[in-house]
């Protein structure tokens, strides 16, 4: 349901843009730069397979998972015009930062802070003007590949707590009070989408907003030096969507 209204979201952004009549404006031509920045909003609409404990024999929990809460960062965006229709866009941005949690709810134990993760999602794109550029209000679609790289990940010492009580619980293992662990996620490659509209101020200057979704999927491993793998999330499907509101500048 929460996609779903996303989705028409988004596509209410161009099909109300494509509505509205604006005055005239200098058309996009070929070989023009495109340079925009701004505020950008990564909302995850994450889903995984369920949470396993290798280190404790313990496969997939069914109903568990992993949870991914929302970042905003500056955004960095350049295309080039092959016509005053069609362009390549780059994305990049700040790095982002997400709190991950760990729903053991299913498992009786609640739900653990697993830590935080940052990347870096730079994104290409081929965009396209189907109304031309000649006019204040220009929506366009995209289409393009992402490369999301995991540059940080840092676990939680509420994880690193919980590991030995689920230890015991589970298999009557002793642990301490706390096992120090690692996470790593795996990069990933996929398809992105999106909506977007341009309203030029001037020749010159234009205001940006867009929507766009990103097919982003990775595995996660916790690791202990001792005790190996403790704990697997595969198929964590992050699937975000992205929206983007940009100040523009033409060269």
């Amino acid at each position: 349901m929460q996609t779903q209204k996303k989705l028409n979201c988004s596509g209410a952004l161009l099909l109300g843009a494509a509505a509205v009549v604006s005055t005239p404006a200098a058309a996009y031509e070929a070989g023009d730069i495109l340079f925009r920045t701004g505020a950008v909003v990564v909302a995850p609409d994450e889903s995984s397979d369920g949470i396993a404990i290798p280190a404790l024999g313990v496969p997939p929990i069914e109903g568990t998972g992993v949870e991914i809460d929302n970042d905003t960062q500056l955004t960095l965006m350049a295309t080039y015009m092959f016509s005053d229709s069609l362009g390549i866009e780059l994305l990049a941005a700040t790095p982002f930062t997400h709190n991950i949690t760990a729903d053991l709810r299913a498992a009786g134990y609640g739900k653990v802070p697993v830590g935080e993760a940052t990347h870096l999602p730079p994104t290409l794109s081929a965009v396209w003007y189907p109304l031309g550029s000649a006019s204040a209000l220009s929506p366009y679609v995209g289409i393009g590949v992402n490369y999301t790289v995991f540059i940080d990940e840092d676990v939680s010492s509420a994880l690193e707590g919980a590991v030995p009580i689920v230890a015991n619980d589970i298999a009557g293992i002793d642990l301490g009070e706390s096992v120090p662990l690692s996470m790593d996620l795996d990069s990933s490659v996929g398809i992105a989408f999106q909506l977007g509209v341009d309203y030029n101020l001037n020749d010159k200057w234009h205001v940006n907003a867009s929507a766009r979704w990103i097919d982003i999927e990775t595995d996660a491993k916790i690791t202990n030096r001792d005790l190996g793998t403790v704990i697997t999330v595969d198929n964590v499907k992050i699937d975000p969507w992205v929206y983007q509101l940009n100040i523009g500048y033409r060269f």
